[in-house]
């Protein structure tokens, strides 16, 4: 990354390029580019294979979440590293990153809870202590020159089941506009993707039942939050006016999400938004007819409505769940192809030559082992390293 240099005596701007220096912005202290970020398009070729860091910044203390008297998040100790643990994670290292980069990966999706450790206290303040540690895992991102996406995830669904429309727009106002307050002054290699699955999700009744929404209110939810995302981030300033953001679908849901009730959000910068959902052969595999022929038109068909809704309009698809593994329970009994491997490749082939950017679902003891760093499966790690060399070309 090359930094901003401001008119100095010669010397002392030569010393500043020597040594790395540059104007730092927002509480996350990184420098500002000093060139113009990348279109959403651009990135997304950019961004390659993407890994989830599942079960760990997102973890938090569940027991009873389904219940409308759970009214905030039980403790699950006193410090980050108890909530980061609390799913069977182990603390995130360095190393673990490196490992991911080595492995062909260019972006790490890093989900967020957001709550853990936070006063309910109606402030919606994010624990400092927290969003440091956020900021360590995306450093260690950065670093290796890796992509970045911080999401805020389960915390979305805690909030809208409890909440109007008007009290959700106020929160999630509050909440990005301190995440993008803090990392303002970030590379454009950060990148904020504005919830995870819950956008037009079921809300609690009066009764304590939760309710789904009529079809209207559940897209007017979904495109009224994902327009608060945009406009929170963007008026924080610094790098965050042309930062590439990330709209979630209703449900991440391939069939809600490409209906024209769907609407990508007005935004100031311009060919800056990519549109996120999840799993393209996602009711196939519950049906457990993995590696049939139905799967892979199923998958085709999912695929199809995609790059008619977005990419034919030049709005980047990022795929910000996808399957890394299929268990040889979810296969059906006519399978043509029965390996897991060769599953994921297929399907991985399938989403990056169409321009989409997949990340793997993950979480400890699946598909990275985060023990010796390293892709668990040497047939899914050569299946990685085949579609990374691909995307270089």
């Amino acid at each position: 990354m090359k930094h901003l240099i401001r008119p100095l005596p010669l010397i002392t701007a030569f010393m500043l390029m020597l040594c790395g220096c540059g104007a730092s912005e927002g509480e996350g202290g990184t420098v500002e580019s000093d060139k113009e970020f990348l279109s959403a398009k651009e990135t997304a070729k950019d961004m390659g294979l993407g890994w989830n860091l599942g079960n760990t910044m997102e973890a938090y203390k569940a027991d009873g979440c389904e219940k409308a008297d759970y009214t905030w998040i039980p403790k699950a100790g006193d410090s980050v590293e108890a909530y980061e643990k609390c799913w069977g994670a182990p603390v995130t290292t360095k190393e673990m990153i490196d490992g991911v980069k080595d492995a062909g990966f260019k972006t790490v999706r890093v989900p967020v809870f957001w709550g853990n450790m936070m006063e309910n206290d109606g402030e919606w303040k994010i624990n400092s202590d927290y969003i440091a540690r956020v900021k360590e895992i995306v450093d260690y991102c950065i670093e290796d020159d890796l992509y970045a996406v911080v999401n805020i995830h389960h915390f979305d669904e805690f909030i809208i089941r409890r909440h109007s429309l008007d009290e959700c727009k106020d929160i999630f106002n509050k909440l990005w506009t301190q995440i993008g307050d803090y990392f303002k002054g970030y590379p454009q290699n950060l990148v904020f993707e504005g919830y995870n699955e819950y956008l037009g999700g079921e809300q609690f009744d009066e009764n304590g039942e939760l309710q789904k929404l009529s079809e209207d209110d559940a897209y007017e939810l979904t495109n009224t939050l994902n327009q608060t995302f945009v406009d929170a981030v963007r008026d924080t300033g610094s790098n965050n006016k042309e930062r590439v953001l990330i709209c979630s679908g209703y449900w991440t849901n391939i069939d809600n999400t490409t209906k024209d009730k769907f609407k990508m959000p007005d935004d100031s910068a311009k060919d800056k938004l990519m549109v996120s959902v999840h799993y393209v052969d996602n009711a196939i595999f519950w049906q457990n007819e993995i590696g049939t022929e139905k799967w892979e038109q199923y998958t085709d068909s999912q695929i199809d409505l995609l790059v008619k809704a977005f990419s034919d309009k030049d709005i980047p698809v990022f795929l910000g769940e996808t399957t890394s593994v299929y268990p040889q329970s979810n296969f059906g009994s006519d399978a043509k192809t029965t390996e897991t491997s060769k599953c994921l490749e297929m399907v991985l082939n399938k989403l990056t030559d169409k321009g989409f950017v997949p990340v793997l679902w993950d979480t400890p003891g699946g598909f990275y082992d985060r023990g010796s760093c390293m892709i668990s499966d040497p047939a899914n790690e050569e299946v990685i390293k085949k579609i990374a060399d691909k995307l270089k070309q």
